[in-house]
């Protein structure tokens, strides 16, 4: 038997094949997983983008409360995949409908790609400042191209090669990042950077970069069911996945913030977002780190892409490893579009528009309507309580739609005091529970219906 085969029945063994599954994660290894998930290069630039158009002090601020705001969305809809076994973008059967759940798995499919290329770009465009640093010669679309094989070289293992992978990366690129703090601030006290001037012509605010901050959690709770499907009891997850997200984004957040403010007050003038800087003023660990962390996190978005795309319609599947390398050959390619990184900060609001409704409607319908509860009907191609109408829920495409309206209108048209994001998150919520109602679950007069799809342990 050929390695293509035996590597193709070890991922269908292992449960890679959008069926529910039972888990086996305890917190603690959830917990290093989604820790080392976030300790990644796009997290750690997005930190740099706060300053100098708000106070040092004001972006703290809205990463912690932005973080905490996130991580409870992420955790609520993780922990209905570990209590179904079923991956995030599979859950949205509930809500949308057997049919029509598959426009929610494409804007996934969309939106994690765009995530992948943006590593792969980043770590691409670090890698080739060290080698023409030494060399002489330059390439960086080259070098994002192999930064994405090595992605999707390790993808294909699925979850159970990332958890043996993600806690040892963890280790190594947090003891870089405490070397880099420790730079940062025996130069400088964080008094220096709470009084560095501020920068009106840079168009950002507190409330600007607490939608970012909410957005950047929005963007990886599409995983959040993945990932969390394999935890061992649904407290393992929340709280595994919980401390791991908040943990990770609050400190890679906080070291592109403190980075920028360091180089700043040294006399530099570095642009937001741009690891060429943090690699000139920090040296080649800082490089090491932003490799090894886009290899971590971007290995998670190609398996998250692939576990959408297997259980893209229900009743059917397809393979994980075939689907995986011709996910990975589009993100390959797609690695070679560096003018996406101009585009960063409207692709976080596309990503806000996408899926803060989505979000929003699933935990209404899960925890509200269906009193906590999805039956087997969500895993039949047709028919049952998830059928609607043709397959589809129009209330559900209705709050959907005016959600993401609401995002862009109030992002670029009417900018509100307090941000797009926790209004337009509680709009859907609200608009959905009220034009759904009276399709609410009636209670059951027994906890273990054998029409009760349950892996909770």
């Amino acid at each position: 038997m050929n390695l293509y085969r035996r590597l193709d029945q070890h991922l269908e063994t292992h449960s890679e094949t959008g069926h529910p599954v039972t888990g086996h994660l305890s917190g603690r290894r959830i917990f290093m997983i989604w820790l080392a998930a976030n300790l990644v290069v796009t997290t750690m630039l997005t930190g740099t983008l706060f300053v100098p158009g708000i106070g040092y002090g004001a972006a703290v601020t809205a990463i912690l409360i932005g973080t905490l705001v996130g991580a409870a969305v992420l955790t609520a809809v993780g922990a209905i995949g570990t209590r179904t076994g079923l991956a995030t973008m599979a859950l949205t059967r509930g809500p949308f409908g057997l049919r029509g759940s598959m426009l929610t798995v494409a804007a996934n499919v969309v939106v994690l790609m765009g995530w992948s290329w943006v590593q792969a770009m980043l770590a691409g465009i670090t890698v080739d400042h060290l080698v023409s640093g030494f060399t002489g010669w330059s390439n960086p679309v080259l070098w994002s191209v192999v930064c994405e094989i090595i992605v999707v070289s390790l993808a294909i293992f699925g979850h159970s090669g990332i958890a043996k992978v993600e806690p040892w990366l963890a280790v190594f690129i947090l003891a870089v990042m405490g070397y880099v703090f420790y730079l940062a601030l025996s130069a400088y006290s964080v008094t220096d950077f709470q009084s560095l001037p501020e920068d009106p012509g840079a168009e950002m605010t507190s409330i600007t970069a607490l939608d970012i901050v909410i957005a950047t959690a929005i963007s990886w709770t599409v995983l959040s069911a993945d990932f969390n499907r394999f935890a061992r009891t649904p407290r393992a997850g929340v709280v595994g996945s919980g401390l791991g997200y908040t943990t990770s984004t609050v400190l890679a957040m906080l070291l592109g913030l403190t980075g920028i403010s360091y180089l700043i007050a040294s006399g530099s003038s570095p642009e937001a977002f741009d690891p060429v800087a943090f690699v000139e003023g920090f040296g080649t660990p800082v490089a090491v780190v932003i490799f090894f962390s886009v290899m971590a996190t971007n290995t998670m978005a190609v398996y998250g892409m692939t576990t959408s795309a297997v259980g893209f319609r229900a009743g059917r599947r397809f393979r994980f490893l075939p689907t995986a390398l011709v996910l990975g050959g589009i993100s390959v390619l797609g690695s070679t579009w560096l003018a996406l990184l101009d585009q960063f900060t409207d692709f976080l609001v596309m990503i806000s528009a996408f899926f803060i409704p989505v979000f929003a409607i699933l935990l209404i319908d899960y925890y509200v309507l269906r009193r906590a509860r999805y039956t087997r009907d969500i895993l039949e191609a047709s028919g049952g309580d998830y059928w609607y109408r043709h397959g589809a829920n129009w209330r559900a495409f209705v709050v959907w739609v005016a959600g993401a309206a609401s995002i862009y209108c109030w992002t670029y048209v009417w900018p509100l005091a307090v941000g797009a994001s926790i209004p337009a998150f509680l709009l859907s919520a609200a608009a959905y529970l009220a034009l759904s109602w009276h399709t609410r679950t009636p209670p059951l007069p027994t906890s273990d219906s054998p029409a009760l799809l349950s892996t909770t342990r």
